[in-house]
C-alpha cells in the first residue's frame, strides 16, 4: 500500500523561527492511527528567500531549547 497524503492528518503543528533556519514540531496521525512526533528543519535559500527543506540532523543547544517547550505541548496531542 503506497502513501497516501490525504489520509495524514496534522493534530497539532507549531514552528520555531530563526534569522536562517526554521524547525517545526507536529503530530501526525496516519489513517485515523497511532499519533506520532515529527520535526522537520527548513532553511533559508539566501539567493530567492525561500525556504528549502533540509534534513534536521543535530540541534545546537539554542534550537533544542526553543523547541523544547513545542515538543511538550505535542505530546498532549499523542493522548
Amino acid at each position: 500500500m503506497a502513501f497516501d497524503k490525504s489520509l495524514d492528518k496534522e493534530l497539532f503543528g507549531e514552528t520555531k523561527e530563526w534569522e536562517t533556519t526554521r524547525i517545526r514540531v507536529s503530530v501526525f496521525s496516519y489513517n485515523d492511527g497511532r499519533p506520532k512526533l515529527q520535526l522537520s528543519r527548513e532553511n533559508r535559500n539566501m539567493e530567492s528567500g525561500d525556504w528549502v527543506f533540509s534534513k534536521l540532523g543535530r540541534l545546537a543547544k539554542e534550537e533544542a531549547e526553543a523547541i523544547m517547550p513545542l515538543m511538550q505541548k505535542a505530546l498532549e496531542h499523542m493522548k
